[in-house]
């Protein structure tokens, strides 16, 4: 109910009739009363007579983009709340919503509970009064993220959310995923995008060279130090510092990073005055951390300053239907760096979703570039996408005959055992060896079943032969972030 005792009115537009009906009878039976229109000059009228308490407006309609509605609207009433939805599902779109001041995106097609749900959130609180951000450059733009899975679009709409703030960010993911992609799109999409992005890959650096990579040395601060050299701390003074591989810190590193976290300044190597650290940290990593923190490798103090808003890239293998946009993108771009015009055929398409990538978005783009610059042929088919894929042949389908898979299983443990304990062959132990295998085994098995259920749990327990409450320990416990896909 308002303020007056009236049901809420829903101010509806799209443009397509069908969603416009099938829209206004959930509304309805939710409680709401809802106004519909198709196009955006009428919802405009409504606003700006008075009416309604919350919009929800597509972003293509015949006579206006939707997104464009949204500023106007916060500025003549602020206190009225604004869903975006559309079927673009593209990062620059979510971005837009966000930054435009819409209260929630939602990509097309979505879960009626979720609009639903959305709603209630958006009536249930006041919308404050905040200044709208300056427009993002419009649809022409090169998106730095390609796909529209539901693990995408939930990706999509973080990333638009942390545009307009400063929070540290932790960027989760195998190699290959576009963990940096997710790293500029914060920063170009971001409040610091006037600044500078500085990146540097922990793993590259000699352990010794780390400090003064990221602090700065003084004249004479060691043998060679000829002049003083700033680091990537005060490169990125006013913007985005993103450390890559954040878990081949060495502890030392970690020690002085966590004080510059903590006090919002530094020292450089062989200085005595204090530097301010005017920067927005984003880091990455492939490892799972927390194995590394039981194993004394990482402090945990610092992944907590570092994990403030975790985001987890799918591997390519959990969006298989991202897979042909990809390639097509890929293509394109081979195409504008003057190599020969391609397309795949739909076998080409098949046999690319069916391949599971352990080289992920990176290996897929090395495999485009490859048959962009040998391939003879314009049209691309089956036989020369598995003829690239040979030596890692696709997964086979499960069938009741394939009782080899318990069996290889088996052999991968080992062979990862082997490796483990020949690592530690100085006679210095490894700890919680039984936990870190464990571990190792159970996550991707959770995990890869939650996503096979889009994220509901109870499915996800008995698919596993678990206990919802023991299921959601593990969940907590193992850091699993769940993707809850829309149908």
């Amino acid at each position: 109910m308002t303020a007056s005792g009236t049901l809420p009115t829903i101010l509806l537009a799209d443009d397509d009739r069908s969603i416009r009906t099938v829209l206004t009878e959930a509304l309805g039976r939710a409680g709401y009363q809802v106004r519909s229109t198709p196009t955006a000059a009428t919802l405009w009228r409504w606003v700006a007579d008075g009416e309604g308490d919350l919009v929800i407006t597509d972003v293509v309609m015949p006579d206006e983009n939707g997104l464009d509605l949204v500023p106007r609207i916060r500025r003549l009433r602020p206190d009225l709340r604004v869903i975006v939805m559309s079927a673009q599902s593209t990062l620059l779109t979510a971005v837009k919503a966000a930054q435009r001041g819409a209260f929630e995106y939602l990509p097309k097609p979505f879960d009626l509970k979720e609009l639903l749900t959305t709603v209630a959130r958006a009536l249930a609180q006041p919308a404050p009064v905040a200044e709208i951000a300056p427009r993002v450059g419009e649809s022409e733009e090169r998106l730095p993220l390609i796909g529209r899975s539901a693990a995408m679009q939930e990706i999509y709409r973080t990333i638009a959310r942390l545009t307009t703030t400063d929070l540290t960010v932790m960027v989760i993911g195998e190699s290959g995923t576009g963990k940096e992609l997710v790293a500029r799109a914060l920063h170009d999409y971001g409040r610091r995008r006037g600044g500078p992005f500085v990146a540097i890959n922990m793993a590259a650096i000699p352990r010794e060279l780390i400090e003064s990579e990221l602090f700065g040395h003084e004249r004479g601060a060691f043998t060679g130090a000829t002049q003083r050299s700033p680091g990537r701390f005060e490169q990125a003074a006013g913007g985005t510092l993103f450390l890559d591989e954040i878990g081949d810190m060495p502890p030392e590193a970690q020690t002085r990073l966590l004080r510059v976290l903590q006090e919002g300044e530094f020292t450089s190597v062989g200085g005595r005055q204090a530097i301010r650290a005017n920067v927005r940290i984003i880091a990455a990593t492939h490892r799972d951390l927390r194995q590394a923190i039981r194993q004394g490798l990482f402090r945990e103090d610092l992944f907590y300053r570092l994990n403030v808003v975790p985001i987890r890239l799918p591997p390519l293998r959990e969006r298989a239907e991202d897979i042909p946009e990809l390639a097509r993108h890929f293509l394109d771009r081979a195409r504008e760096e003057g190599m020969a015009a391609k397309s795949l055929d739909e076998g080409a398409r098949q046999a690319l979703m069916a391949y599971r990538w352990p080289g992920n978005v990176r290996e897929l783009e090395n495999v485009m570039r490859r048959l962009a610059a040998l391939y003879p042929e314009e049209l691309i088919g089956r036989e020369a996408i598995e003829a690239e894929l040979l030596d890692t042949p696709p997964e086979a389908p499960v069938t009741e005959t394939a009782i080899a898979g318990p069996e290889r299983l088996a052999q991968a443990l080992e062979r990862h055992i082997m490796q483990v304990l020949a690592a530690h062959r100085d006679g210095l132990a490894p700890a919680n060896i039984y936990d870190q295998v464990l571990a190792e085994v159970e996550r991707p098995l959770i995990a890869m079943t939650l996503t096979a259920t889009r994220g509901n749990q109870i499915k996800a327990a008995a698919m596993l032969g678990l206990n919802r409450n023991t299921l959601r320990k593990k969940i907590r416990d193992l850091d699993i972030q769940v993707l809850r896909g829309v149908p």
